[in-house]
């Protein structure tokens, strides 16, 4: 008997009304940054994931699906639209 064990996705959604959204502005969006300077020094500094890898790009253009996390939390994108 094979056993599965399942994470939990505690990714929180984040909804956008556009195609994409860059890496420092969902994370002004999501509330886990105050300004676009702090978002740009957290990001550069190397604390940002973006679909589980480090990211160093504040204009990362992140699409429906793509996830982001910091400081344990994580952030899921979806369209308005769905």
């Amino acid at each position: 008997m094979k056993v599965v064990v399942k994470k939990k996705d505690n990714a929180q959604p984040l909804v956008i009304h556009t195609e994409f959204i860059k890496l420092q502005d969902a994370m002004k969006y999501a509330n886990v940054v105050y300004s676009g300077g702090e978002a740009k020094q957290v990001i550069a500094d190397g604390q940002v994931t973006v679909n589980g890898e480090t990211c160093t790009m504040r204009g990362k253009k992140l699409r429906r699906g793509d996830r982001f996390a910091f400081q344990g939390s994580t952030f899921v994108i979806e369209n308005a639209a769905e």
